[in-house]
């Protein structure tokens, strides 16, 4: 069996239809057959019964087809990382990063890495910090978006300080006022997001350090929407500057120390970064502020 004959394989498991499948891979639906014929002979027992709606994989196939779709996926992946080590700019980058950072900082990386290595190919996972420090430490992810600095082996590039500011929704009592402080909001139900994430640590921090106490009221992982529970009226939040206002909510600059969040690459500093990363984590340095 070659690699093809695994593509040809997994084809056919998606389409579950010889002449389908055939037409994907550019093939004619006899050659099809009998790559199908020819692989089942090799492993002794069928992979698919064939009737008039098609070809469906039994159990022994479903078992092939994992195992072929893992033994392409390691055969790709080892291609594009001897490419990226023969040629930096044309290797793989796997890059992980916040959901609060997809619309705003991560276009404007990714725009000035291709500007300068367009062949680059970047890998992209979007999740909560928390995970993506666990998939730096898995190897899964090489780079990453997070804030705030993670402790332990990483290597650390701050890329953008990002001002906080208390939300209320519409009518509020605080909407006359031009800045806020903590103490502003106490008792009151707050909106924010869950444990475990680097944000709501940041504001747990931000409220312990000025003694106020609130009712936490709603958790969700995205800043987004917890500007648009906050615009609904069902609380107050603290969220970087550039969530105000999208749902009609009003924002005030917190009159608090430390009342930014600073976004950075952060990296495992222990073992090397492959070429391609290295080149990304450099292009991005030569970048600057974002």
């Amino acid at each position: 069996m070659q690699i093809e004959d695994l593509r040809a394989l997994l084809a056919l498991g998606d389409y579950e239809h010889v002449t389908e499948a055939a037409a994907a891979l550019g093939t004619t639906q006899p050659t099809l057959s009998r790559l199908l014929s020819r692989v089942e002979g090799e492993l002794g027992t069928r992979l698919f019964e064939r009737d008039a709606r098609g070809a469906h994989p039994n159990p022994y196939g479903e078992m092939a087809l994992v195992a072929a779709r893992d033994i392409v996926e390691r055969h790709d992946r080892l291609r594009r990382d001897l490419a990226g080590l023969l040629d930096p700019d044309s290797g793989t980058v796997r890059l992980a990063f916040l959901d609060s950072m997809a619309t705003s900082l991560v276009p404007k990386i990714l725009q000035a890495v291709r500007h300068h290595a367009p062949h680059l190919r970047i890998e992209l996972r979007q999740e909560p910090a928390h995970e993506i420090m666990r998939d730096v430490d898995s190897g899964t992810a090489e780079l990453a978006l997070v804030s705030p600095q993670p402790e332990g082996p990483y290597g650390w590039l701050p890329l953008q300080r990002q001002g906080l500011s208390l939300i209320v929704p519409p009518g509020h009592r605080l909407t006359t006022r031009s800045r806020a402080r903590l103490a502003d909001v106490a008792g009151e139900d707050l909106v924010t997001v869950p444990a475990g994430f680097g944000f709501r640590r940041l504001v747990d921090d931000l409220f312990a350090a000025a003694g106020v106490s609130v009712r936490i009221v709603l958790e969700i992982g995205d800043l987004a929407t917890v500007e648009g529970l906050v615009g609904a009226g069902l609380g107050v939040a603290v969220v970087p500057d550039q969530f105000v206002g999208a749902t009609g909510t009003h924002g005030l600059p917190l009159s608090a120390p430390g009342a930014e969040r600073v976004v950075g690459l952060a990296w495992r500093s222990d073992r090397a970064l492959t070429p391609g990363a290295d080149r990304f984590r450099a292009l991005v340095e030569q970048s600057g502020q974002f």
